[in-house]
């Protein structure tokens, strides 16, 4: 019997979830003993809020994540702008820092199980650093935000990377679970289903397979690729650059006010032949600077982190005397104020 657990989080999307149930649900009815559907959380079973004017729907169990089968992810629902706590990012990242993370996590792991997302759903487990180098789609709103979490955006209705299964806008769950229904039951069960519906799938599944295009199926956004040997690079020096840079020189304890809580980051910028270098330390763990750049009297750099998400975070900061001021930036997530002063 094909097992099908279709997670619930406060906040989601209501047809992110409930078209993939509605396409099983219905799949169930043509062959009662092929396929099994429930609604979960990572808590347990309960009421669980949607985006939605908080319409309710109940979860019936806890997801399991070692059981075979499909676990379905929806997205969120909610607004694309501002920093609020009832905006799509805020909602995403909630979501990703409960133990659903780690179930999928697990769930990714098991040959047997095939993680199936919808819209957002992709951006869940993204930001939890579980789709770095895979390929994947989510709305459209949020693709370059896919692309700074390290994941492979693809524009596709549908994407299929093996044990993940990603759909793109809201209405893709109707796509995601025909395809799905193709896929783990055959051709006959899924054309039974989308005539009950009168719906066609749409798109073509995107698969890393046969012959590609000449140039290739590059995203068409994201952030631009970083080389771990271009950790610093060269800034034009006529006197006025070299004093510029100099403003920055030194140890800043820096905050930066996220969607998401406040970081605490130290930064150790030099300049030195020629170069600007700096290091970001957050706790325990310290990175490289990338492509950092001088650019009328900012500097800007990228910077990979993991906590409290995984993202890749564009800065652009200004100084005055020991006071550091500016912002971080990573896809839809609204800007970040970062503010510091330097200590040495």
């Amino acid at each position: 019997m094909l097992h099908v657990q279709i997670v619930l989080f406060d906040g989601f999307d209501l047809l992110d979830a409930i078209a993939p149930y509605e396409v099983f649900c219905a799949a169930a009815l043509y062959a009662e003993d092929a396929i099994n559907v429930e609604l979960v959380t990572a808590e347990g079973p309960r009421s669980v809020p949607s985006g939605i004017n908080g319409l309710t729907i109940e979860a019936s169990a806890t997801l399991d994540p070692n059981r075979s089968g499909i676990i379905v992810v929806p997205g969120a629902s909610g607004s694309v702008e501002g920093d609020g706590p009832d905006t799509v990012p805020a909602i995403l990242s909630r979501a990703m820092n409960t133990d659903l993370t780690e179930m999928i996590r697990q769930a990714l792991g098991n040959k047997d199980i095939v993680v199936a997302t919808v819209c957002g759903g992709s951006l869940v487990l993204a930001m939890g650093g579980l789709l770095e180098g895979r390929p994947a789609v989510t709305n459209h709103l949020g693709l370059d935000l896919l692309a700074a979490t390290g994941a492979v955006p693809i524009s596709a209705r549908v994407v299929d990377d093996g044990n993940l299964v990603t759909g793109g806008g809201v209405t893709s769950g109707l796509d995601v679970a025909l395809y799905l229904l193709e896929r783990e039951l055959g051709p006959r069960m899924a054309h039974a289903v989308e005539q009950l519906f009168e719906f066609e799938r749409r798109g073509t599944v995107w698969k890393e397979s046969g012959v590609g295009p000449r140039n290739g199926n590059k995203p068409k956004v994201g952030e631009p690729s970083f080389d771990a040997d271009q950790t610093s690079i060269p800034y034009n020096k006529p006197d006025t650059d070299a004093v510029q840079t100099s403003a920055f020189d030194g140890d800043w304890d820096a905050t930066i006010a996220t969607p998401v809580g406040k970081l605490q980051v130290k930064l150790s910028i030099s300049a030195s032949e020629d170069r600007i270098r700096g290091t970001a330390t957050q706790g325990e763990e310290t990175v490289e600077f990338l492509n950092p750049v001088l650019r009328d009297g900012q500097l800007a750099w990228s910077l990979q982190i993991t906590k409290p998400m995984r993202l890749n975070l564009k800065f652009e900061v200004s100084v005055d005397g020991d006071q550091m001021f500016g912002v971080a930036k990573a896809g839809i997530l609204p800007a970040s104020k970062l503010s510091g002063r330097r200590v040495t």
